[in-house]
């Protein structure tokens, strides 16, 4: 299967460049994968779809403000940095630009010296190790001096950090938001709870290996980043109860699919625990836990839009797509959202 056949047009004005006022507001495509059918709501509709006894999987990883604008010392060149995985206490796995400038042994100060980082090594796809040195609370400092890693197509200044993650993020660690998770509120989640829908909180530290670019033009030659998970006890209790019974596992998220999909054995049991996966889903794989995905609409040619077309049909997705095109729908991060069942 090739690259080329998850490409659609996408008019440039139709990337969403701003969250919308209210969380919930935005608009939801249904599609029926048995059918094909496609229907127009408004997201807080998805209550209608979901039922008494079903499972709704939510990724509760929290973004940090990842980006970091410093200087390199002696030369006081512009260095950016984008903090990708901490590999032990003051050690991180990073993102550099221009990595021209940032060789093993260059020291970068940020905020006057209030952080200062070294570069140990360069490791995978051009990626720095970089040792920070500070006095105090790392979290503390990094709250003080990042910024959220929003996506290079978002071009505007986000005004509320907040909104670039969930109001159930809790768990410190991604790079990127599971944004489908992003037009819930505490409300429409109570409300969801109300009908006796059960909630199953997993954890997966989203990093951006998930949305580089598929460079090869045969998608079974692309790899996939590793990506830290977690599911306790409790959720794959929850999980595995609904399975079990007649209700179905309803992921928020192309996060929230790769983590379960990612603990599951040959039966669909959830083993509870955490590790890393690399599970890269596209058409032809079959689903072990998932039955629905409720998901914003992805970049062209990207892992994202693949793993949908494994659930739902390649021709039905980017059938689909077309109608959200034609609709005006928003689309990528801060777009709108589509729930195939």
């Amino acid at each position: 299967m090739k690259k080329q056949d998850f490409y659609y047009e996408l008019p440039e004005e139709l990337i969403a460049q701003d969250p919308l006022a209210q969380r919930s507001s935005s608009r939801l495509l249904v599609l029926d994968r048995q059918s094909g059918a496609v229907s127009h709501h408004v997201f807080t509709e998805i209550v209608d779809y979901l039922e008494e006894g079903d499972c709704l999987v939510i990724n509760d990883t929290k973004v940090i403000p990842a980006r970091l604008i410093g200087s390199k010392v002696g030369t006081e060149a512009k260095i950016e940095i984008l903090l990708l995985k901490r590999k032990e206490s003051n050690i991180w796995e990073t993102l550099v630009k221009p990595g021209k400038k940032a060789k093993p042994g260059t020291k970068i100060s940020f905020g006057d010296g209030l952080l200062t980082g070294e570069v140990l090594e360069v490791v995978e796809e051009g990626n720095r190790l970089v040792q920070f040195s500070y006095e105090g609370i790392f979290e503390e400092i990094l709250d003080r001096l990042g910024q959220m890693p929003l996506p290079p197509y978002i071009t505007h200044q986000l005004k509320e950090r907040e909104r670039y993650n969930t109001v159930y993020a809790v768990h410190e660690g991604s790079a990127a938001a599971p944004t489908a998770g992003l037009h819930f509120t505490p409300e429409l989640l109570q409300e969801i709870e109300k009908k006796g829908v059960d909630i199953a909180r997993v954890t997966l530290h989203v990093g951006l290996g998930t949305f580089r670019p598929v460079k090869v033009d045969e998608i079974t030659d692309h790899h996939m980043h590793s990506e830290f998970y977690q599911i306790s006890e409790e959720a794959a209790e929850k999980i595995n109860r609904t399975k079990s019974g007649k209700g179905r596992v309803i992921c928020v998220g192309t996060t929230s699919c790769r983590t379960i999909e990612s603990a599951a054995d040959g039966n669909g049991h959830i083993q509870a625990g955490s590790g890393w996966t690399e599970i890269f889903i596209y058409p032809g794989y079959r689903f072990k836990v998932l039955d629905g995905l409720i998901t914003n609409f992805h970049l062209p040619e990207s892992t994202l839009i693949m793993l949908v077309s494994a659930l739902a049909g390649r021709e039905q997705v980017m059938k689909a797509y077309e109608e959200a095109v034609e609709e005006r729908y928003r689309f990528f991060s801060f777009g709108d959202a589509m729930f195939i069942h």
